[in-house]
């Protein structure tokens, strides 16, 4: 069992409420680092097109958002 304090507090810039540990726990530039703006986005294809790309993610290891940004970097590169 970890015997560490935990309090509750500010943890972050945007002032919200969270856990605030002794050691580790947030902190400035940890985490994974942003590859850019995230935004929701609602895509409708025929059941074909999504089990290609289902598939096309299973072959190469990836997300769909990985894919699907791969597909749009590709197009608008050319």
């Amino acid at each position: 069992m970890n015997d560490d304090p935990v309090k509750i507090g500010i943890a972050n810039k945007e002032g919200q409420l969270g856990f605030v540990f002794t050691r580790g726990g947030l902190r400035e530039g940890a985490g994974r680092k942003a590859i850019g703006v995230t935004k929701k986005v609602s895509l409708t294809l025929p059941d074909e097109l999504w089990d290609k790309l289902e598939q096309h993610c299973t072959e190469h290891g990836q997300s769909r958002s990985e894919a699907i940004r791969h597909i749009i970097e590709a197009y608008y590169s050319s």
